[in-house]
């Protein structure tokens, strides 16, 4: 794992995928494929690109970087994303 920087400067840029930040969560998004449309709006929205998709499907969560926002699950128009806190999983 990479170090941070005195007073968290990024010296190196592209460096991110070296930090993951998924343990900072205490919320967990669950994905239902079966509710699933594939809107891709959830990607949209995404602030941390962690939903994993390939080909215009939706494959998943990517939990070692998802910091747990939310964001996904309220733009879901199909409730295919529901958040779980850490005592509901």
């Amino acid at each position: 794992m990479g170090e941070v920087g005195f007073g968290g400067n990024i010296l190196k840029d592209g460096n991110a995928v070296e930090f993951k930040t998924g343990s900072w969560r205490n919320r967990t998004p669950i994905h239902y494929k079966e509710k699933c449309k594939n809107c891709m709006f959830c990607v949209g929205y995404c602030p941390d690109d962690c939903i994993k998709h390939k080909d215009g499907v939706v494959e998943g969560i990517d939990l070692d970087y998802c910091k747990g926002c939310g964001v996904c699950s309220k733009v879901c128009p199909f409730k295919a994303i529901e958040m779980k806190s850490k005592d509901e999983e």
